[in-house]
């Protein structure tokens, strides 16, 4: 693939490579974007060794503060993009108490970046069941022991508390507490964003309406 000569900012002498111009009108853009990102994610999956799941999650609170972190990717489909969490953590609070959630994926290697915004439902108790149990035992363990956002004494505290679990549970499955769970992020707008040279990225946003999807270019 050709490739073009970009300089990320002009303050620095810095250099990465940036995939040829797509030369994507709007009569081009696909028409789903869900099958556009599965896509998309496949390739950041070969480009990327660590964790190329890993998104920013921003949530809102009561004083109408975002809050941002970076969190892991679980599932995905046309229902919509899927994290799970202690709920009483302060994103699985945010999330309860106002609903709506953004996405951001960002994948150097590619290029590229994913913006995801949406209404946000918990998953069924069946779907985290099967999660947790996929999960490694520690992961488990700590799923009971950390009172996720709670301020913390000291590190000895945690790990006593993993202790407890442990013993608890020793010799048997671990099950799943009932304030860990999964969030789907049902998403309205998407949008996808690619590097070019001289920052006239391509942008295009989806649009949920009647039951489908609108696309639309936009100035970068």
């Amino acid at each position: 693939m050709r490739t073009l000569t970009c300089v990320p900012d002009e303050s620095t002498a810095k250099v990465h490579t940036c995939p040829a111009p797509l030369m994507l009108h709007r009569v081009m853009i696909p028409p789903d974007p869900i099958q556009r990102f599965a896509e998309l994610f496949e390739r950041a999956k070969q480009a990327i060794a660590v964790d190329p799941n890993a998104m920013v999650v921003a949530t809102v609170g009561d004083d109408g503060r975002p809050s941002a972190r970076v969190v892991l990717l679980k599932d995905f489909d046309a229902r919509g993009f899927v994290f799970y969490t202690n709920h009483e953590s302060r994103k699985g609070r945010e999330a309860r108490a106002h609903p709506y959630a953004a996405l951001c994926f960002y994948w150097q290697p590619l290029n590229e970046q994913v913006r995801v915004e949406g209404r946000v439902e918990r998953v069924t108790d069946a779907e985290a069941d099967a999660y947790f149990q996929s999960r490694v035992r520690g992961s488990q363990v700590g799923a009971w022991a950390s009172l996720q956002s709670q301020p913390l004494a000291t590190r000895a505290e945690l790990e006593a508390r993993v202790a407890e679990v442990e013993q608890k549970y020793a010799g048997q499955p671990v099950p799943r507490p009932p304030h860990w769970s999964g969030f789907r992020v049902v998403p309205d707008r998407i949008e996808f964003w690619h590097a070019q040279e001289s920052r006239l990225h391509d942008r295009h946003v989806y649009l949920r309406e009647d039951g489908g999807w609108r696309t639309q270019m936009l100035y970068p």
